[in-house]
């Protein structure tokens, strides 16, 4: 996973009139609440493996977003739905 493609796909994923509303709000709150909330299983000061459970956690709400994006975003970021 590059997370250096998720950039223009999360900028275009809230500046899209294809996305509705309450997705682009849920994805807001998720992101927000791990933020202020920072829940870690692994304690980040255990050097590279207290970071492994941020990346998850980020991995999973990114992936969450590319699921709600509608499909013609999918497409032009190259995020392919193989369910599809």
């Amino acid at each position: 996973m590059k997370f250096w493609k998720f950039i223009p796909f999360i900028k275009d994923f809230f500046s899209s009139k294809e996305v509705g509303l309450h997705k682009k709000v849920l994805s807001i709150l998720l992101i927000a609440t791990y933020a202020f909330f920072p829940f870690d299983l692994i304690p980040d000061y255990l050097a590279l493996i207290g970071i492994v459970d941020d990346v998850v956690i980020a991995t999973f709400f990114l992936e969450r977003m590319v699921k709600m994006a509608p499909q013609s975003l999918k497409e032009r970021h190259g995020f392919i739905d193989k369910a599809a």
